[in-house]
């Protein structure tokens, strides 16, 4: 079931249950060399601002050996060759998404109506319509918890749906994002994240890119920085604390941070880790990893599973986003890891989700 709507349901109490593996400085891999696989990038092309190149290569995706946090669907490690591509230094931020929305007119979803025959497709058959006072523009935001959560599977203790939440309004109808304009926009579904890819002569990162780009050359590593998560609160925008109850702040931040607010990765990339969750383009299916790695050779350029499958959420289609957000906490989900990842249904927006774009130079 899509998040968006399992908040909204409950809202109405009808809810109930529920290299660059390396800085190219020496040879081609043997994989590189008979892939011919873009290391350097086209010539005489200068990067667009806010952008850097991102030498391809040969690396291997999916959680490390020494992971104790890694995830089924993280699993089996496999090797994977990808070709260059430029990236954003940051997320999108608020700036950048207000000159979009300005240049074209645009009105992402969480400010759009809910259209109940689109939505019902995504949940049991006979699943009662909302009323119409409920099927209002808004998006998921957090609310921090009263006291210590005991089930910490149950995220609608502290997720709510929110008329009125949208990038303009993160946290509800009486915020706003004055004074935020380096902040990561978020409330952005996926379908805005093309839209505005579309507008930018961008597109969305596979999920292989989108870690290569994060490792950045930390082979069997589990953070792009190393393997210590003592590092962490230098490192990365994340939930300090006991989650969802305490956030001590000792990152600084107890919600979105300012972009490059933390040290970038060896690949000049800023929030690889932590502040807002990243769509990829790659659908979202738990067997996927599974397949890849019956393979003998690398898969060159793999562009995702070719539908979306998940027994847990079984009428819902969905992308796999990277790289956690500003709510992650070891007691939760650790997903400020390179190999962590999430699915999230083609509606959904939240408070955490945002998105970065990438361009191949033609």
């Amino acid at each position: 079931m899509t998040y968006r709507f399992l908040l909204l349901l409950t809202s109405l109490f009808l809810f109930s249950a529920c290299n660059n593996i390396q800085k190219k400085s020496g040879k081609e891999t043997k994989d590189e060399a008979v892939y011919k696989v873009k290391i350097l990038p086209p010539e005489n092309i200068k990067p667009p601002l806010g952008m850097v190149w991102v030498p391809g290569g040969s690396f291997v995706q999916g959680a490390v050996d020494q992971d104790k946090f890694a995830m089924n669907h993280e699993k089996p490690k496999h090797k994977v060759i990808v070709d260059g591509f430029f990236m954003d230094i940051t997320e999108v931020t608020n700036r950048q998404f207000e000159e979009f929305v300005e240049a074209t007119g645009y009105t992402t979803i969480a400010e759009r109506g809910i259209d109940w025959d689109e939505m019902k497709d995504q949940v049991p058959a006979g699943t009662p319509k909302p009323a119409d006072s409920i099927l209002q523009p808004g998006s998921l935001t957090f609310l921090k918890t009263d006291n210590p959560v005991q089930n910490l599977g149950d995220f609608t203790q502290w997720w709510r749906w929110t008329i009125g939440a949208d990038w303009k309004h993160p946290q509800g109808p009486d915020s706003s994002i004055e004074g935020y304009e380096n902040h990561p926009v978020v409330h952005i579904a996926y379908e805005d994240a093309l839209a505005y890819c579309k507008w930018a002569g961008r597109r969305l990162p596979t999920e292989a890119e989108w870690e290569l780009a994060a490792r950045a050359g930390a082979a069997d590593k589990i953070y792009y920085w190393g393997n210590s998560s003592a590092e962490l609160v230098s490192k990365a925008n994340t939930w300090t604390g006991t989650f969802p109850y305490n956030n001590t702040n000792e990152d600084n931040y107890t919600r979105t941070a300012p972009v490059g607010s933390y040290p970038a990765n060896a690949n000049g990339l800023y929030d690889m880790a932590g502040n807002v969750w990243e769509w990829t383009n790659d659908w979202y299916n738990t067997g996927y990893y599974r397949e890849l790695a019956v393979s003998a050779i690398p898969i060159v350029n793999p562009q995702g599973a070719l539908s979306a499958h998940n027994p847990n959420n079984p009428y819902a289609k969905e992308k796999v986003i990277k790289g956690g957000s500003f709510l992650c906490n070891a007691s939760y989900c650790s997903s400020y890891r390179i190999s962590a990842r999430m699915a999230a249904t083609l509606d959904s927006s939240a408070e955490h989700i945002g998105f970065r774009t990438v361009w191949d130079g033609k």
